[in-house]
């Protein structure tokens, strides 16, 4: 097992007054916690055909109508990635029916009605932005008997259809547990990779996602997946500064993988707003290093391990080094 590292502790590091003690309040250290952000989350923007290709990207998305978590997930990497051409849709509306504490997407009860129209205009910004590698991720619809697999299925479809030199990645929901759905959703559908996120550590379900989802629920979809679709491959991602121990990461990452899972992508935790749950740590990028290496000994075919890797960083590439090509990240530093 990889040793510990130095973390940066939340409150300990907006420690204020006499001898450490805080005069701040919970509300002020939180706030203030959101605005002071460790030295290595400082990036980049766009330049020269990096920025074109970037404007480029965010008018075909809005052009169609289409909904990105890179937009309503708040994603740091927003600029990197679509700076590259590429994007991570997300169909079947832009609000949950579910309320995980971490989660910048809105949530209501009864959404609005599936938008019929939404397959075609997905395939036509796929079309247009001239993509490789395409990620379609889903808003949870506990409000559908089939939990909005039927029109996951649509989209893809008819995204292949349009586009058949693109490949496709799904990061689907957990259907609530529904394995016909997720039956009927797989056959045969042309993907290169199935992904559903367990998101934290087993212990802090409760504490962190809705209460309709827990890690067991999301390891028996990953495992049904792996069963139904031996010819794709199969990924998951965790997020850590929720309150978890370097232990207890360790320990989930063994769970996925003795699921079937293949790739995996591990990052920081970052409270989009007063509402959400705060951060409770910053590992240090030596300790993503750490569960880099850690993974790969494990068996994970790729790993992407790093405090600004989210669930999609960069995966087309990701997809590449799962078949043998170069890794995305190794050591914590960025390798394409």
């Amino acid at each position: 097992m990889a040793p510990r590292l130095p973390t940066i502790d939340a409150d300990s590091s907006l420690a204020g007054g006499c001898g450490g003690v805080s005069r701040q309040s919970a509300a002020e250290r939180r706030k203030a916690l959101r605005k002071r952000l460790p030295p290595w989350f400082k990036t980049s923007l766009p330049t020269g055909d990096a920025q074109a290709r970037y404007n480029e990207t965010r008018s075909s998305v809005h052009e169609h109508g289409l909904h990105t978590v890179c937009e309503e997930a708040r994603c740091p990497n927003v600029h990197d990635c679509w700076g590259r051409g590429t994007a991570t849709f997300m169909i079947a509306g832009e609000v949950c029916t579910r309320g995980c504490r971490f989660c910048a997407v809105g949530t209501e009860k009864t959404p609005s009605p599936l938008d019929v129209s939404e397959p075609f205009e997905l395939a036509e910004a796929v079309k247009r932005m001239g993509l490789d590698h395409a990620v379609i991720t889903v808003v949870n619809r506990d409000d559908l008997e089939d939990g909005g697999a039927g029109h996951y299925r649509d989209c893809i479809l008819t995204v292949s259809e349009r586009c058949p030199e693109v490949g496709l990645e799904l990061l689907c929901s957990d259907l609530d547990g529904n394995m016909e759905a997720l039956d009927a959703l797989l056959d045969g559908l042309p993907l290169r990779v199935f992904a559903h996120n367990v998101e934290c550590v087993p212990r802090l379900d409760s504490i962190v996602r809705d209460r309709r989802a827990s890690f067991e629920q999301s390891l028996s979809v990953l495992r049904e997946a792996r069963r139904l679709r031996p010819d794709i491959l199969i990924k998951s991602s965790i997020m850590v500064g929720l309150g978890e121990t370097d232990e207890e990461v360790s320990e989930a990452m063994r769970l996925l993988f003795d699921a079937g899972v293949e790739m995996l992508t591990l990052g920081q935790y970052l409270q989009p707003s007063d509402r959400h749950l705060p951060v409770d740590r910053f590992p240090e990028p030596e300790q993503f290093a750490n569960w880099d290496s850690e993974a790969r000994e494990i068996g994970f075919r790729a790993v992407a391990s790093g405090p600004l890797v989210r669930s999609s960083y960069r995966a087309g590439l990701l997809w590449d080094e799962a078949r043998g090509g170069a890794p995305v990240l190794l050591g914590g530093q960025v390798q394409n």
